[in-house]
């Protein structure tokens, strides 16, 4: 039994006290600060805040040992110097107004987080001042300010990262993965400002190294952006432009055959500033639904410019999360620029199909040449192909773009050769953009020839994608046949989201679902769309709920009408082994050529491979 002493001396120690500021700043100092990429991360925001158009990182043993941040910015007073180690204290809000945040920084933490877990020096110079000032902060314990020769702009140095915190230290990763951790931080920013060179090196090599440009902002955008995630995706990316109610969205999206199995290349800017945000990853992933498989992703560069009074950056002290006032108003406008944007593509692919093909057959040749013969990169002494400066001319308007195409119904027969077509015919087939049908392979790969090179199409896959977008049509302009349930199916769920979801009710029932309020408590559906079958109706009315009350808006029926016109067009699509006529094959290219999507299937791969001349050429070594 413990004596009276005991539990007054326990009682005692359980009594609420305040906390030194020493503890106080290395507490808040783990929300800021929580590796070495944090401490760069928030270190290149002042830089930029700063005005600066250089900024050089050094980092050692991934940034345990040393970090520094230098750059030619706007520098500080002595008197700015002082104040900006100590909490709080900041020169971006000078109205003191949240609501109106137009720097990258503006919680005054960063710095005096730092300082608290390590040792911190800070040198700077203004333009206004004859010499520069430096100060140090070791474990949140500042000394005085001190002259310091520099040119203006600033210097921070950080030595022994959470030497003052251990347990943090503990749980920091190697040294490759810190860097690397590092590496993509700036290769985010960099993104957004491709007017400043960056550079990370660790004393004696350089892993970063962006210059920067000067000239048209879009265009230098671009530029950045194919340094950071390579070529193929400067080549194969599609401008995304699109505005409203005062949101501007601009930026970048891939074409669907240009994925990944991650999602690690969508980067996503909000007034400048990189942001993890799930309502865009997701609007993002429902504007790629119809032609990705699972497990795929795109990849897209969005800046999404919002007025100020609408979001809240101050969600989190790493001020990566963003709120949004109109969440729904934010989905729609992201989701609605994307698919245009691709709509609008036609039946574009990207590039890197093709020289995936060519790849793999300059393997195949480099495998089976004998010894002497001419490999790729190799050219003989022989004249040059003829050059031709084909554009193709638009199709859509075309009289033989706009056929019917019914394979369904179509005759079979078989191509053992070459279109019996005038010279005339095939000359004018030839100028569309996918060419003249020449041949089928293995009953499943029309060959065409244009009039720079050849195309190779997967007729199953490229059928079942003409389907599918008939299909949407169909829903679209002929609206969606309904099925009265036998049995109305009654949903119990919370006043606030029945009255959201009765809120959409018309919305719904162009889709095909009907709804009707069931007492205080209840959601009553009378109608589902027909195509769906025999599907669980209360699990979907849950899904949709949800769906509103994260993002305000929902996909969920329509994506699920998707799915399931997918299914249809897949099977219902002309199938591997059916022997086409030159005439079919002929008429499925000008389709493809005039619908929206058609570069891909439903489930994200291609529907055909363009080889140009002057690539074949190459295999054979005439180039």
């Amino acid at each position: 039994m413990l004596s009276t002493d005991t539990i007054s001396d326990a009682t005692e120690d359980y009594r609420i006290r305040l906390l030194p500021n020493g503890l106080i700043n290395k507490i808040a100092a783990g929300e800021v600060i929580e590796r070495p990429a944090s401490a760069v991360k928030e270190l290149v925001e002042n830089s930029i805040d700063a005005g600066a158009s250089k900024i050089e990182i050094i980092m050692r043993d991934g940034g345990r040992t040393f970090i520094s941040v230098t750059d030619n910015g706007c520098g500080m007073s002595k008197q700015d110097l002082v104040l900006a180690v100590e909490r709080h204290a900041t020169s971006k809000l000078p109205n003191d107004n949240l609501d109106s945040i137009s720097t990258l920084g503006f919680r005054g933490e960063a710095l005096p987080s730092i300082g608290a877990v390590s040792r911190l020096s800070i040198k700077t110079r203004s333009k206004n001042m004859d010499t520069g000032w430096s100060i140090n902060v070791t474990g949140g314990a500042i000394e005085g300010a001190t002259p310091s020769p520099l040119k203006m702009g600033t210097q921070v140095e950080i030595r022994d990262l959470f030497f003052a915190t251990p347990a943090r230290l503990k749980f920091l990763k190697t040294d490759r993965t810190e860097t690397s951790r590092t590496i993509e931080v700036i290769r985010r920013i960099a993104m957004v400002y491709p007017n400043i060179s960056f550079t990370l090196n660790d004393g004696t090599r350089t892993n970063i190294r962006f210059n920067g440009a000067q000239g048209n902002l879009p265009n230098i955008k671009l530029s950045r952006i194919g340094e950071v995630l390579g070529r193929d995706f400067e080549e194969n990316s599609l401008l995304i432009k699109a505005e409203r109610e005062g949101f501007i969205l601009t930026g970048y999206a891939g074409l669907p055959t240009l994925n990944r199995r991650t999602s690690r290349n969508q980067f996503l800017f909000v007034n400048g500033r990189p942001v993890q945000d799930k309502l865009l990853y997701g609007a993002v992933r429902a504007a790629y639904s119809d032609f990705l498989a699972y497990g795929r992703h795109p990849l897209v560069v969005l800046f999404l410019d919002a007025p100020k009074s609408t979001l809240d950056v101050n969600v989190h002290p790493a001020k990566s999360e963003v709120r949004f006032q109109e969440p729904g108003l934010v989905r729609g406008l992201v989701i609605g620029a994307l698919k245009k944007t691709l709509a609008e593509a036609g039946y574009q692919t990207s590039s890197t199909v093709s020289n995936a093909a060519l790849g793999i057959l300059n393997k195949s040749i480099s495998k089976v040449a004998p010894t002497g013969v001419m490999g790729p990169g190799q050219s003989y002494k022989t004249r040059e192909p003829s050059q031709n400066n084909y554009l193709p001319s638009p199709f859509a308007n075309n009289e033989i773009a706009n056929r019917h195409l019914d394979l369904k119904s179509a005759p079979m027969a078989r191509t053992d050769g070459p279109s019996h077509q005038s010279s005339g015919s095939f000359n004018e087939m030839a100028s569309f953009p996918l060419g003249a049908a020449q041949a089928q392979l293995h009953k499943n790969y029309i060959v065409a020839q244009t009039n720079e090179g050849l195309v190779i199409v997967d007729q199953h896959a490229a059928h079942e994608r003409l389907v599918y977008e008939k299909m949407k049509l169909h829903l679209k302009e002929g609206g969606i046949n309904r099925q009265v349930l036998l049995i109305p199916e009654v949903v119990d769920l919370e006043h606030l989201k029945i009255h959201r979801l009765l809120g959409l009710k018309d919305d719904f029932a162009r889709l095909g679902l009907i709804l009707e309020k069931f007492g205080e408590g209840a959601i009553l559906v009378r109608e589902i769309p027909s195509i769906l079958g025999d599907v669980n109706v209360k699990n979907l009315v849950i899904d949709i709920v949800d769906e509103l009350e994260e993002f305000g808006s929902s996909t969920v029926l329509e994506d699920k009408l998707g799915h399931i016109c997918g299914t249809i067009a897949c099977h219902s699509s002309v199938r591997s082994g059916r022997t086409l006529r030159v005439e079919e094959m002929n008429a499925l290219l000008r389709e493809m050529e005039a619908t929206p999507h058609s570069g891909q299937c439903n489930h994200g791969r291609p529907t055909y491979v363009e080889l140009k001349l002057s690539d074949i050429e190459k295999l054979f070594g005439r180039r």
